[in-house]
């Protein structure tokens, strides 16, 4: 679900992710849990509603969401500038996206119909539909990974664009529902869970989860308010493979920060 959302509560995000409230006041998981250093800091467009993000060949490409404002889009990494853009229609809200081999593919949250596009020309060049909504979408290099709000991942024939399979993702014995914004990271799926500042490792061969990433407090407190006012929420994973880097952002967020994930053992963000 994506619509904007006007507060949250700790105890709305232990039911997203399955727990007790016990086990959210202790900030605990079945996974290990890690945190995050900031490595650098860049602008990001405070308008954009940002549903699906991809790093390739030195430029961000991103999905932006909600009925009238929705777009793909390619942004320079240094500085948010825009490059090109590509409006969707005002009857789709934007939703996942993922690049394989030289075409875009794009879902919509509730229409049941994905779009098609050239990477280079954004030229729309195909469709194809799906039962359910539509969240998140990356590729492992063989499939399309798609995630519907629900516990499960979807395995798409990017050839095809039918459904090959799928697995639930589990933390433990618990589902783990609402996954949203997805990116394949060296054989996991990372995945952001709608209303959460949390992001799960996924094996995407067991649905199991292998660990948890707590990205609170990216943020200020004052920024924090004002983007959680319209549904602001983190969402949006990227990945320079050539350059080991991740890039993590949100839904109307001024900022897109470049991480690195530090073990458990140290406690808290460090910045």
């Amino acid at each position: 679900m994506k619509p904007p959302v006007l507060s949250l509560v700790a105890f709305a995000a232990a039911a997203t992710l399955g727990v007790s409230s016990s086990q959210a006041r202790r900030g605990s998981a079945s996974a290990p849990l890690a945190h995050y250093r900031v490595v650098h800091v860049f602008p990001h467009d405070p308008d954009a509603f940002t549903q699906g993000l991809v790093y390739l060949d030195g430029f961000l490409y991103e999905g932006t969401g909600l009925n009238g404002r929705s777009s793909i889009r390619k942004v320079r990494l240094e500085n948010g500038e825009v490059l090109q853009i590509q409006r969707l229609d005002p009857q789709y809200f934007g939703e996942g996206i993922a690049i394989f081999d030289n075409s875009l593919f794009e879902l919509t949250w509730q229409a049941e119909i994905g779009f098609v596009y050239d990477r280079n020309s954004f030229e729309r060049t195909g469709t194809f539909s799906y039962k359910g909504e539509g969240w998140g979408l990356t590729q492992d290099g063989r499939r399309l990974i798609m995630s519907d709000g629900t516990s499960y991942l979807r395995f798409i024939d990017p050839a095809t664009r039918k459904e090959l399979s799928r697995v639930q993702v589990r933390d433990g014995g618990r589902p783990v529902e609402r996954l949203n914004e997805l990116e394949y990271v060296k054989g996991e799926v990372l995945a952001n869970v709608w209303q959460t500042d949390r992001i799960a490792r996924i094996s995407p061969k067991t649905g199991q989860v292998l660990g948890w990433i707590d990205l609170s407090g990216l943020l200020s407190p004052r920024e924090a308010q004002t983007v959680e006012a319209g549904g602001g929420v983190l969402n949006g994973i990227a990945y320079d493979a050539q350059q080991d880097r991740l890039f993590v952002t949100g839904k109307l967020w001024p900022k897109l920060f470049e991480i690195k994930v530090i073990d458990s053992s140290l406690e808290g963000p460090r910045k």
